[in-house]
């Protein structure tokens, strides 16, 4: 059975359409639709609710050994208050998930996982973890936030101290006052846009969402849904678990190569990734020259031959373009190869383009 966030009520309150995704029941869109809501985090500012992220604190003596050891990415330079990206591999080089790690401390990161794939991660950590480490699920301890888009700074600087906020991509302050509510305050996304996540307690969640909508009301603030968080990503080229990214999939193949630190101490899978390079496949992006759309899981073909499928694929509202992820035989990823898409029995003409298909100026 799905759990509820927080915000349950409020997304009905708003005219929420909710769907289940990832174990929760969350608004796939409100009334104003997903063009108009994937529009407003490109032109003004979008608010969505990404409670049912997980949060995982592992601290003690050991917690960078064992991260080191956990995450393909390399910790050992990094900062208190900073961000970092990382893939989590399984012996066999594929990708267990995907996440973000906060460094509270020199012995104290705060890990955020994708919500489906949360006990998940947790069991695994607690199952590899060596030394003096403690490994705590503090889900239900947080609810999350995500306000998206150019005018996000102004918006949220009406109900904090501006001077204190995260000014560096990939960072955060850990305690800030935001409408009243002590929030974890960081400059991340997952939109391709300015933006900020904020994290706080589940029971002031709501306050904390209707302040900010009334705060930006006058900018185009809009609250979005899950759809308009898809079809944002694919637009600004990231990959997203169970599509570009999988247990059968690696870092490599998933285009994530800046992420995995080879030349640091070993870590889980790192000998399947030396014997699996260079890649079979690699992800590139696409834009349909015939008029249709590809969706996930289309085969591709070049001259003829099959040579790697879909992975997602929409028409993107910004660029206005029918375009699509796909892992490629790496001999016809090159920019401006001519592919054909199979879409329902019929070849549609497609063109390799680089990624991502939006960057913002």
């Amino acid at each position: 059975m799905e759990k509820k966030t927080p915000l349950y009520d409020l997304h009905l309150e708003l005219g929420g359409k909710i769907v289940p995704f990832g174990g929760y029941l969350l608004p796939v869109q409100y009334e104003t639709g997903v063009i108009k809501e994937h529009m407003a985090v490109r032109t003004a500012c979008g608010l969505f609710d990404v409670s049912h992220m997980g949060e995982i604190l592992i601290k003690g003596p050991d917690a960078l050994s064992n991260l080191q050891r956990f995450l393909t990415n390399d910790f050992t330079n990094f900062e208190v208050g900073r961000v970092r990206y990382s893939p989590i591999c399984n012996e066999e080089g594929g990708i267990v998930d995907d996440l973000i790690v906060y460094k509270f401390a020199e012995d104290e990161y705060f890990l955020v996982p994708n919500a489906a794939n949360k006990d998940k991660d947790f069991a695994w950590f607690q199952q590899h973890a060596t030394g003096d480490v403690e490994i705590l699920d503090l889900s239900d301890k947080y609810a999350q936030l995500a306000l998206q888009g150019p005018k996000a700074k102004e918006i949220i600087s009406k109900l904090t101290d501006e001077s204190l906020l995260p000014t560096k991509y990939y960072s955060f302050v850990r305690d800030l006052t935001v409408a009243g509510v002590p929030c974890l305050v960081s400059r991340t996304g997952y939109t391709g846009e300015l933006g900020y996540e904020l994290y706080c307690a589940p029971d002031q969640v709501a306050g904390l969402m209707k302040a900010l909508l009334e705060a930006g009301r006058e900018e185009g603030l809009i609250p979005c849904g899950l759809g308009a968080r898809d079809t944002l990503r694919l637009e600004a080229g990231m990959p997203l678990y169970g599509h570009e990214m999988s247990d059968d999939i690696t870092p490599f193949e998933a285009g994530l190569d800046m992420f995995v630190k080879m030349d640091k101490d070993d870590f889980i899978g790192k000998q399947a990734l030396k014997e699996k390079t260079p890649p079979t496949r690699i992800r590139v992006g696409m834009v349909l020259t015939d008029r249709g759309i590809a969706r996930e899981g289309s085969l591709v073909y070049h001259g003829g031959k099959e040579v790697g499928i879909t992975t997602s694929g929409t028409l993107l509202p910004y660029t206005n373009k029918a375009s699509a992820m796909a892992l490629l035989d790496p001999n016809v990823s090159e920019a401006g190869t001519e592919v054909e898409i199979d879409v329902r029995g019929r070849r549609l003409k497609a063109q390799i383009v680089p990624l991502p298909f939006y960057k913002r100026s």
